[in-house]
C-alpha cells in the first residue's frame, strides 16, 4: 500500500500565444493527503485541475512549487532517472483504455512485464492470474477490437496491475461506459482495493462514481481544491457551491423557483423542505410528527440517497389541514428536522 500527500502544491503553464500572455495556474495550492489503502476521488467539472493533478502524482508533470510524496519518496525534484523507478509502483488507468490494437489480450497485459524485464515464464503466469482475476480468461487470445469497452478497461486495469504497483490512478475509467458497464468496472476497482489493498486515486466529473466507490473525495474548481473529506459528510452537508452542483446532478434538493411555482399551481398546501441526514432525523419521525397534529402530507419533490450505507438527501412535502394545525405541525417538524418553509 502507498500513501500519497501533496502539500501547498501549484502547477502554472505559460501563457499561449505571445511571449507576455498571461501564465495559467492549473493547480493553485493544493493539498492533499490519501492514506495507505484508502479509495480517494477528486471531482470537479472540465478545466478544474484534476487531470493535471493526477499528471503531478506520477510525474508526467513537474510542480511550479510545492511538495509531492508518493511512498516514502519525494517526487517533484527527482530527476527522470528515479522517477521511473517510482512509476513502476504506479499504475495507470484510463478513459480510452490506450490499448495496443494490433496485440492480442495477454500481450497488452504482458506488455509492462517485457518492459520491465520479467522473464518470460513469470510472465506468463502473472499474465494467467490477473485475467483469471479480472474475468478475461477466455479473452487471452482475441484482439482488443473485438471486445466490449467493458472488457476493454478489464483488460486496463489487469494491464495497469502487471507490476504489482501500490498505487493506482485511475483517469475518468468509466466516462467511456455505459451505467450498467460502469458499475461493473467500479466493482472490479473495489476488489482490486479489498483484496490486494492498492490505494487508488480516480478522477471523475460523475458524483455517482465518487458515491459508489470513494472514502474520501477532494472537490475542485478552477484549480482550487474547495472541499475535502469523508465522501458522506462532503455531500450530505455541501459548504462548496462546486459540491452543491454535484450533489444536485444525483439528487433533487430544494426545486428552483421555476418548479416551485409549477408546484404552487399543483398543490394548494403549505409547502416545506426538510433536510435528512443519517442519524439527524429519521423520517418515520417526521411522519408521526404530522400524523399527531391531525396534518397530512404529500411528498412532492426531492429524494433520498445512500452513501456507505449511510442516507441522506432532501423532501419537499405539501402539508393539508386547516391553518392551526399546519402552523403547530410546521413549530413541532422545526424542533425535529432542518426545515424551510417555501410557501
Amino acid at each position: 500500500m502507498t500513501r500519497v500527500t501533496l502539500t501547498d502544491v501549484s502547477m502554472q503553464y505559460p501563457g499561449r500565444g505571445s511571449k507576455d500572455a498571461t501564465p495559467v495556474l492549473a493547480v493553485d495550492n493544493v493539498s492533499i493527503d490519501v492514506a495507505s489503502g484508502e479509495i480517494h476521488a477528486i471531482i470537479g467539472y472540465s478545466g478544474a485541475g484534476k487531470s493535471t493533478l493526477l499528471r503531478l502524482v506520477n510525474g508526467l508533470e513537474r510542480a511550479t512549487s510545492g511538495s509531492i510524496t508518493v511512498g516514502e519518496q519525494e517526487i517533484t525534484a527527482l530527476p527522470e532517472s528515479k522517477l521511473r523507478q517510482v512509476r513502476g509502483g504506479i499504475g495507470m488507468i484510463f478513459q480510452q483504455f490506450n490499448l495496443f490494437h494490433s496485440k492480442k489480450v495477454a500481450k497488452n497485459v504482458e506488455y509492462p512485464l517485457i518492459v520491465a524485464g520479467v522473464p518470460k515464464a513469470e510472465r506468463e503466469a502473472r499474465v494467467a492470474e490477473l485475467l483469471e482475476f479480472v474475468g478475461l480468461s477466455d479473452k487471452a487470445t482475441s484482439y482488443t477490437d473485438q471486445l466490449s469497452g467493458g472488457q476493454k478497461q478489464r483488460v486496463g486495469i489487469a494491464r495497469a496491475l502487471a507490476t504489482r504497483p501500490g498505487l493506482l490512478l485511475a483517469d475518468e475509467a468509466t466516462s467511456a461506459l455505459d451505467p450498467q458497464t460502469s458499475q461493473e468496472v467500479l466493482a472490479l476497482l473495489k476488489r482490486v482495493n479489498a483484496e490486494l489493498g492498492i490505494t487508488i486515486i480516480l478522477i471523475t466529473h460523475e458524483m455517482e462514481v465518487v458515491r459508489e466507490i470513494a472514502d474520501r473525495v477532494t472537490v475542485m474548481s478552477g484549480g482550487v481544491a474547495v472541499e475535502q473529506g469523508e465522501v458522506y459528510e462532503v455531500f450530505s452537508n455541501p459548504q462548496a457551491e462546486t459540491t452543491s452542483r454535484f450533489v444536485a446532478t444525483a439528487l433533487p434538493t430544494l426545486p428552483d423557483q421555476v418548479h416551485l411555482d409549477k408546484l404552487k399551481e399543483r398543490h394548494r398546501g403549505r409547502i416545506v423542505s426538510l433536510k435528512f441526514r443519517d442519524g439527524d432525523v429519521d423520517q418515520p419521525v417526521v411522519f408521526q410528527t404530522l400524523a399527531d397534529r391531525g396534518v397530512g402530507v404529500n411528498i412532492i419533490h426531492g429524494g433520498i440517497t445512500d452513501v456507505g450505507g449511510r442516507s441522506f438527501g432532501r423532501l419537499t412535502l405539501e402539508l393539508i389541514g386547516d391553518d392551526v394545525r399546519v402552523e403547530h405541525a410546521v413549530a413541532a417538524l422545526g424542533q425535529v428536522a432542518e426545515l424551510e418553509v417555501l410557501v
